[in-house]
């Protein structure tokens, strides 16, 4: 009866001895070979299986086959694909000598590639052997690579650039990440902290899907949200909490939408007559349901792109 060699193969991301029901019992029941040291493999051993380190090539495979009948070959946290596509035209170019499996005894959970960031990141923060510019960095000289990251990232969305949209949120999650570790080291939070906060805060602002509150819509969603938000704030003004970094059209445009939307009206007119000029136009594009912000920048490109005809 011929052997069986059992690929297996488990997700590095995932605790050592994180394994399928399945993957267990085979660890159990067979030798287990590897081509190198781990955690996973000193988890297995720990667990009483029968590990040994191999060189990792098609002929110390069959040996183990002639030895063992069935075996389990641990697979890298890289899947050794090249060992096991030369291993498998060995054996169909002798079909009774055993028969190779695939087992999948762990697998990456959705996410999983952040882990990779973290660790990444750590490796770049090393004192000794990481990236100097990166540790000399603090949130202020950070600062204006965010802002241009996300000016970046809005570009690619407003030119429908879908591969662009992947890139620059991968430069946005970059300054996500490395704000997080630089407050591990200066300011006490880390990056689980900053994840762990956005949970609490989307379970608690959204309870129609949570906590089963009824809602009869968006506007009904919205305005729990709204709701929930400012008692967890108690903030003392509507303007409170605007961020005054953001473009002065758009910062007179929130302004604008938070004060209609807390029922007031405030009667003002800047002294300076250019600022009057500009903030009646935000006031009457927000009268008309209109983002002036948007608009301006269209316009500004519309007149870059003719400057550029121009020659």
């Amino acid at each position: 009866m011929p052997g069986s060699v059992i690929l297996l193969v488990t997700s590095p991301r995932l605790p050592a001895g994180v394994l399928t029901a399945q993957a267990w019992d085979l660890v159990r029941a067979h030798p287990v070979l590897a081509a190198a040291d781990s955690e996973q493999l000193a988890a297995l051993r720990a667990a009483g299986a029968a590990v040994t380190v191999v060189e990792p090539t098609v002929e110390v495979l069959l040996d183990a086959l002639t030895a063992h009948g069935t075996f389990v070959w641990l697979a890298s946290p890289g899947g050794d694909e090249q060992l096991a596509r030369e291993l498998g035209l060995r054996l169909a170019r002798e079909p009774g000598l055993a028969t190779l499996e695939l087992l999948y005894g762990s697998w990456d959970p959705p996410g999983a590639r952040v882990l990779d960031v973290v660790t990444v990141m750590d490796r770049l923060m090393h004192p000794d052997t990481g990236d100097a510019w990166k540790r000399a960095q603090t949130h202020e000289s950070l600062a204006p690579f965010l802002l241009e990251e996300s000016y970046e990232l809005y570009d690619a969305i407003r030119d429908e650039d879908h591969e662009a949209v992947r890139e620059e949120l991968g430069d946005v999650l970059l300054q996500v990440v490395l704000h997080a570790r630089l407050a591990e080291e200066t300011a006490g939070f880390t990056l689980d902290d900053v994840a762990g906060d956005l949970v609490d805060k989307l379970i608690r602002r959204n309870p129609h899907v949570f906590a089963g509150t009824e809602v009869g819509g968006i506007d009904d969603i919205i305005a729990n949200w709204e709701q929930i938000k400012q008692a967890e704030k108690s903030r003392a003004s509507a303007v409170d909490g605007v961020a005054l970094s953001q473009p002065a059209l758009a910062l007179t445009a929130k302004l604008l939408h938070r004060v209609a939307r807390a029922g007031r009206t405030v009667d003002f007119t800047p002294e300076d007559p250019l600022g009057a000029a500009l903030f009646a136009l935000v006031v009457q594009a927000h009268e008309q349901g209109l983002d002036a912000e948007a608009t301006l920048r269209a316009a500004a490109l519309s007149y870059m792109d003719a400057v550029r005809r121009a020659g």
